[in-house]
């Protein structure tokens, strides 16, 4: 069985940084898309980064300059790194891996893990 685990979500204060890990657990073949998205109460779940096998980006507008998405193939994991963290910054995020960006028929997702950015 698949298993993505999120870790390093928690509360922090606005300006401040975190790191969310994505370790990825059992057989998953034909991976090419690494990604975090993420949702607010009310609002559509978005993109924030997305990172190939090779090692090309995907930015969201609210997240480019501010967060970086890396990856270690090796040790299945996937990596946001977020600086000048904002109050707006707050949500769920996810992550998803997936055979490519739009196959959604063949994906995993992470349970999702809070960010709350306080004022």
């Amino acid at each position: 069985q698949v298993q993505l685990v999120e870790s390093g979500g928690g509360l922090v204060q606005a300006g401040g940084s975190l790191r969310l890990s994505c370790v990825a657990s059992g057989i998953i073949n034909s991976i090419n898309w690494m990604a975090w998205y993420r949702q607010a109460p009310g609002k559509q779940r978005e993109l924030v980064a997305g990172i190939t096998r090779s090692g090309a980006t995907e930015y969201g507008n609210s997240a480019k300059g501010r967060f970086t998405i890396s990856r270690d193939n090796a040790k299945n994991t996937v990596f946001l790194q977020m600086s000048t963290l904002k109050p707006e910054d707050t949500a769920a995020y996810y992550c998803r891996w997936a055979r490519d960006r739009f196959a959604y028929g063949e994906d995993y997702w992470g349970q999702g893990i809070q960010v709350t950015v306080s004022s």
